[in-house]
């Protein structure tokens, strides 16, 4: 595996969650918006975090375990992929449960139902 471990490791965890996608129908690639401003946030404070944590010497990177292709000022693309995989897979996995056990609230209930609402389907 070598220089693409760290890539490994997100598509596993990509793969063991990307399942309920099809088999639950969670619809979560199908609502991009929603995602994209549950990833966001995560992908710039944390991209934001490793370049000061970077430039200050406290965190780095095994170069025996990433590609060595760096996406913006000394961090590597699979940190990246984290920021944006890692968010994916836990809204897939909320998205799951969520669709398997109705009456669990997690907060955001008024705005899933008026999109489904309005995209004719119920909980």
């Amino acid at each position: 595996m070598g220089n693409f471990s760290y890539i490994a490791v997100l598509v596993a965890c990509l793969l063991g969650s990307g399942w309920l996608e099809i088999v639950l129908r969670t619809r979560v690639y199908r609502r991009w918006r929603r995602l994209a401003l549950s990833i966001l946030p995560v992908l710039i404070v944390f991209t934001i975090w490793d370049i000061y944590a970077i430039s200050q010497g406290h965190w780095t990177f095994d170069q025996r375990y990433v590609t060595g292709i760096i996406a913006i000022v000394n961090v590597p693309l699979e940190e990246i992929l984290f920021f944006i995989s890692i968010p994916i897979c836990a809204v897939l996995t909320l998205e799951g449960v969520r669709s398997t056990k109705p009456k669990w609230l997690v907060g955001d209930e008024m705005e899933v139902s008026s999109s489904n609402s309005s995209q004719g389907k119920s909980n």
